[in-house]
């Protein structure tokens, strides 16, 4: 049941966004939300953002109607509403906030400040980090206020890992893409269902979105589904597959993520030790250096989607031991 649970959910995601993609598209034309060729960008013509406007609509609708058609098979428990309901509300702040952010383009603070105001909010719904679990049986419990903190720089730690990454054609979808296929199996591992139909349909989102995407690209994410798709890995990673045996609760899903974490990561370092802002844009990151190899978009695009899923894997192979 719970594999036909996620073919539907699948489904659903990549039919919504194969469908509302070009509505989009002429939407955020008209607004005037479009990528303009720089010195620090690699697209070469003016392309619109705001696809991950279509993908959060998708993604709603895949989740939601799932649940309908399946009503008589899952039981929803007022956690699953509660985590359900604080998700698709932070999906909507953090989208309305790359909106923003791709048509004006929002100061870095002011983007944190909507960050953290979002992950507050998803805290009060009860999406928080409140223990971790030793090499035995020990539990490890946070305190309230640690409980907040932890989650806090955990969503936005991660919304910004997968938000630094896209650079490319392609190369956020198709990560998200393989990182969500791989948490979906550890979620079914753990019997976190709820976590599998979203990681379903995110994979199907992200497959329907690579239709456009995908080298030379007609339309970007943006903003608004690089944050997107972070809050939502972030976010169901603290519901499902994040409490996990042994000391590897933190371990599985940085695996799992592992490409945009350590390329963060490496940023933070290189602009510290540069004493630059952490938020300054370069043209430093993996992608890049992979371009200034000689490789070409589609090139680059593939290895860092092959490097992913070698990380996520490798991931999906310690929830089975441990499991």
């Amino acid at each position: 049941m719970h594999a036909t649970i996620s073919l539907v959910a699948f489904t659903l995601g990549c039919l919504g966004t194969l469908g509302i993609t070009p509505l989009v598209k002429r939407i955020a034309t008209a607004a005037g939300a479009i990528d303009r060729p720089n010195a620090r960008k690699v697209h070469k013509v003016p392309t619109p953002l705001w696809g991950g406007l279509g993908v959060f609509l998708s993604l709603s609708v895949a989740i939601l109607a799932t649940l309908k058609i399946f009503s008589a098979d899952i039981a929803m428990t007022a956690t699953n509403w509660s985590n359900l309901t604080g998700m698709l509300l932070g999906s909507l702040m953090i989208v309305l906030t790359g909106m923003w952010d791709d048509r004006y383009n929002m100061p870095a603070k002011v983007k944190l400040i909507c960050q953290i105001g979002t992950a507050l909010v998803m805290c009060k719904f009860g999406i928080r980090i409140g223990f971790v679990t030793g090499l035995g049986s020990d539990y490890f419990f946070f305190s309230e206020w640690q409980e907040w903190v932890l989650t806090i720089f955990w969503i936005v730690g991660i919304t910004n890992a997968i938000n630094l990454l896209d650079g490319l054609d392609g190369l956020v979808a198709g990560v998200a893409l393989g990182s969500s296929l791989v948490f979906g199996f550890v979620s079914a591992l753990q019997g976190q269902w709820m976590v599998m139909l979203v990681m379903a349909a995110i994979a199907g989102c992200c497959l329907g979105f690579l239709r456009y995407n995908f080298n030379p690209a007609t339309i970007f994410m943006g903003d608004t589904g690089s944050l997107l798709l972070g809050l939502n890995f972030a976010g169901w990673s603290i519901v499902g597959a994040i409490k996990v045996t042994l000391s590897l609760t933190l371990v599985i899903p940085i695996l799992i993520m592992a490409v945009p974490i350590f390329d963060t990561a490496f940023a933070i370092v290189r602009r510290g030790l540069a004493r630059r802002p952490i938020f300054s844009p370069d043209k430093e990151h993996l992608h890049h250096r992979l371009l200034g190899l000689g490789m070409s978009q589609r090139q680059a695009v593939v290895l860092i989607y092959g490097i992913n899923m070698a990380f996520g894997l490798a991931g999906l192979a310690l929830a089975y031991v441990v499991h």
